[in-house]
C-alpha cells in the first residue's frame, strides 16, 4: 500500500502475494512494546489484505461539513492508534479533503477505500479522479459501487457502465479491488456477486437490522462461498432518524451506550466478517471505538440471546428506513 505508483508487473505481483496470504488470517491480539494491545487483524477475503477488525468510517464528520482541521485531527489519531482500514467517499462532504491532508505521510499504513455513487462509467470517472486528487494519492486499495440496492444493474454492467470502468482502472493499477456497498435490497447484491468480479461487500449488518434487511442470511453465505471479503456497516444500528439526519451526527446512534460493545461483537462474530466499519463524530467516540475493538471478545450465548431480543424490539421501531427490502 505504498504511495508510489506501481507498474503493471508490480501490480500483478501484489495480487499474487495477496492470494498467497489467504490462509494466514490472524485474529489474535498482539501487544506493542509498551504493553498496549494492538487491534486484531483479519484477512479480507480473497483480497488477502490483513485489515484491522475496526474500520474508520468518515461519513459522520465529512457530511457534517464542520471544521476540516478537526476532522483531520480525529482521522489522524485513529490511524495512528493502529486502525488500517479507512473508508470514505466523494459524497461524504469534507471527508476526502481532510484525509488528503494526513494520508501522504501514512499512505503505506492504510487500506484505503472510496466509493462511486453512479451506474455510469463516465460519471464514475469524474468521481474517482476527483477522489484521487482530494486524497492526494495515485491509487486506492478498494472502490465500492455504492448504493447497489438502488441501481439498475443492467446499466451497472453495461459496456459504458461503472463496473467496466472500474475493471479498466484495476488493470491500470489505480485500484486494487472492486466492491459493492449499500443498505437495501439484498437480492441486488447477490446478482452482483454472481459476476465474480466483486472482491468485497459492505452491507448493513447489525443485531437489529437482521430482522429487517437480513444481509446475514441473504448475502453473507454467498460471500463465504466465493471468499468475498465482508465489511459490516451500521453496526450500532445507524444514526437516530436514518438518512435525513446524516448531517446531524451529533444526535447519536440507535444503540444505547451500554450496548455498544455487544453490538460491535455481534457484527464481528458473524462468520466471514473481517471489519466493522464505524464512523465517529467526536474524538471521544473515535477513541471509544478503538478501545472497544481492542477489548473485543465473542458474545457468550446469554449475551447474544439478550442482545437479539433487544434487537428484535428495536427493529420493530426502526422499520425499513433505508429503502425496500426486496
Amino acid at each position: 500500500m505504498s504511495s508510489a505508483r506501481f507498474s503493471r508487473r508490480e501490480f500483478l505481483q501484489k495480487s499474487v502475494s495477496a492470494g498467497a496470504g489467504l490462509a494466514v488470517a490472524s485474529s489474535a491480539v498482539r501487544a506493542d512494546p509498551a504493553g498496549t494491545p494492538e487491534l486484531p487483524l483479519r484477512v479480507l477475503g480473497r483480497t488477502g489484505a490483513k485489515v484491522t477488525i475496526l474500520g474508520l468510517g468518515t461519513a459522520p464528520l465529512g457530511e457534517a461539513r464542520g471544521d476540516v482541521s478537526e476532522a483531520e485531527k480525529i482521522f489522524a489519531e485513529v490511524i495512528d492508534r493502529g486502525v488500517n482500514y479507512v473508508d470514505t467517499a466523494r459524497i461524504y462532504g469534507i471527508a476526502e479533503e481532510a484525509l488528503g491532508r494526513i494520508l501522504p505521510s501514512r499512505r503505506d499504513k492504510v487500506f484505503l477505500v472510496t466509493k462511486c455513487w453512479t451506474d455510469s462509467g463516465p460519471q464514475a470517472q469524474k468521481s474517482f479522479e476527483e477522489s484521487l486528487r482530494l486524497l492526494q494519492t495515485d491509487h486506492v486499495d478498494l472502490v465500492h459501487i455504492h448504493h447497489v440496492g438502488g441501481k439498475d444493474l443492467g446499466k451497472v454492467m453495461a459496456k459504458d457502465g461503472i463496473l467496466e470502468y472500474l475493471l479498466q482502472q484495476k488493470q491500470a493499477g489505480k485500484l486494487r479491488f472492486i466492491g459493492i456497498s449499500g443498505h437495501a435490497r439484498p437480492p441486488q447484491f447477490v446478482k452482483m456477486l454472481e459476476t465474480d468480479q466483486i472482491d468485497v461487500v459492505m452491507p448493513v449488518m447489525n443485531y437489529a437490522d437482521r430482522n429487517i434487511y437480513d444481509f446475514e442470511s441473504k448475502v453473507l453465505p454467498e460471500c463465504r462461498k466465493r471468499n468475498v471479503g465482508v465489511v459490516a456497516m451500521k453496526v450500532y444500528a445507524g444514526i437516530k432518524g436514518g438518512f435525513p439526519n446524516h448531517r446531524k451526527a451529533g444526535i447519536g446512534c440507535n444503540t444505547p451506550p451500554e450496548r455498544l460493545g455487544q453490538a460491535l461483537a455481534y457484527a464481528l462474530d458473524l462468520e466471514g466478517v473481517s471489519v466493522a466499519n464505524i464512523g465517529p463524530f467526536t474524538m471521544e467516540q473515535a477513541l471509544q471505538n478503538v478501545e472497544l475493538a481492542r477489548r473485543y471478545k465473542p458474545l457468550t450465548a446469554q449475551e447474544r440471546e439478550d442482545l437479539l431480543a433487544y434487537g428484535k424490539e428495536l427493529a420493530a421501531q426502526l422499520g425499513p428506513r433505508y429503502g425496500p427490502v426486496a
